[in-house]
């Protein structure tokens, strides 16, 4: 069966706040929308639901039995159990059911309408540990002997903060450098965040800094970009402009819209110093800065040491005359002040952590990333996740030349954020693709 076909609930229950009373929903939602996003520290959901009333009783085998919303009552926080199978062959589904740890948590409850013989209402979910973020505070000194990607793990599984065991080995990848810094009542997922931001890859000395810190339904996930652009095509996806009907319907790789989008702000890419920056450190025990030199960072340093998605970049140059290129010029210059001796009782020369190893690169690492983008919509997938890599092929405007698919569009995207939507006619996974060059098609 295509997995395009009517979406089958095989778990889908509401239990209140008290856990006194477990409600079964599956006849009343309407549809179910279920997002990942590699910029987002939590998975989400949103729940549409019509009730016409005698849902509820305060007793069992109570006569005078009550709506949904009132009687439950909906107030946010209710754990709700959610099982979907997915009908396309070999998909996993998607399951928060099957362990109690998985449930998704009421955050909110809108477009609320009641009239007199049914009640509408729109579910927003959340994982349990976003709920847990805004109530714990990540307070402890954590040493500068401790790589980031460590510190990351302490702060998930830390039974006083987020006390989640939803990560492995292999979703949080180890980072080359020590980092020491103390919490300062900050929010857990806003210091993960924040460490995302200073990480460095082991893949390679010169890597480029620039980690994410996301959840999917697989669980937390603390990766490089340029761990995840390395990856291997999970699944190829064609576009054809033949006639839908005319495709073969049990197709689960077929892309069914799609959209482009070349408009690339140069002027602000050249503002955050995407391409090329001058910084500037200032050493708070000998009170000198860097020299221009020391400095200078231009993405051609970087740009050709590490995995693209397509071709290197080419930048127009300075003007007609030179024969350098936008990437040698600094459009912004970044300041800071060396962490040094703030981690230690005594007063230390040793850097706590050298910006010059991640903070312009990450810049250039998170900005180039969106230098095409793509909106897609396919047959429903659950074996996608956001941050995995899929193959595009896009038919050419001419094919005079012989040539199948468009050599500049075609190739490797990573998936930035889903969506699948499930409801009782249909299913289908959204998507915006991101890749950092417009880079040709290789057939890879």
């Amino acid at each position: 069966m295509s997995a395009a076909a009517a979406s089958l609930y095989e778990t889908l229950a509401i239990q209140s706040n008290d856990g006194e009373k477990t409600v079964d929903i599956r006849l009343g939602t309407i549809s179910i929308d279920y997002y990942e996003d590699i910029f987002s520290p939590t998975v989400t959901a949103k729940i549409k639901v019509v009730n016409t009333g005698d849902t509820i009783g305060l007793e069992r085998n109570d006569p005078n039995k009550r709506s949904l919303y009132n009687g439950l009552p909906l107030r946010g926080g209710e754990r709700i159990a959610m099982k979907i199978l997915d009908r396309g062959v070999g998909k996993t589904g998607l399951d928060f059911a099957t362990d109690p740890n998985d449930y998704l948590y009421v955050s909110s409850i809108t477009d609320v309408v009641s009239e007199t013989q049914r009640e509408s209402f729109t579910l927003h979910l959340v994982s349990r540990e976003a709920i847990t973020n805004e109530t714990a505070r990540v307070v402890k000194k954590y040493p500068r002997s401790l790589s980031i990607s460590d510190s990351v793990k302490e702060i998930l599984k830390d039974t006083t903060i987020l006390k989640t065991n939803k990560f492995s080995d292999t979703s949080i990848e180890k980072s080359q450098n020590e980092y020491g810094f103390i919490g300062n009542l900050r929010k857990p997922f806003t210091v993960l965040v924040w460490l995302a931001s200073k990480a460095v890859p082991v893949s390679s000395g010169d890597a480029t800094a620039g980690f994410v810190f996301y959840q999917t339904q697989d669980g937390f996930n603390f990766r490089s970009i340029d761990n995840l652009i390395d990856q291997q095509a999970k699944a190829t996806y064609e576009y054809t402009e033949i006639n839908q009907s005319s495709i073969e319907r049990n197709n689960d790789f077929q892309i069914t819209t799609y959209t482009t989008d070349r408009n690339q702000n140069l002027i602000e890419k050249l503002r955050l110093g995407t391409y090329a920056s001058q910084r500037m450190f200032f050493n708070p025990l000998t009170f000198n800065f860097t020299t221009p030199e020391q400095g200078l960072f231009q993405y051609g340093n970087y740009g050709d040491k590490v995995e693209n998605l397509g071709d290197p970049i080419d930048l127009p140059p300075l003007s007609e005359a030179s024969e350098k290129t936008l990437k040698h010029a600094p459009t912004r210059i970044l300041s800071s002040v060396l962490d040094i001796g703030t981690m230690e009782k005594d007063v230390s020369t040793d850097e706590n952590a050298d910006p010059s190893k991640y903070q312009a690169q990450a810049i250039m690492r998170y900005n180039v990333l969106f230098t095409q983008t793509v909106s897609m919509t396919v047959p429903c997938n659950t074996n996608l996740r956001a941050g995995d890599v899929i193959k595009c092929l896009f038919p050419k405007i001419s094919r005079n030349d012989g040539q199948e698919f468009d050599p500049d569009q075609s190739g490797l995207y990573m998936i930035k954020e889903l969506c699948h939507h499930f409801d009782k006619t249909r299913s289908f996974t959204s998507m915006l693709l991101v890749r950092d060059t417009f880079g040709l098609y290789t057939g890879k």
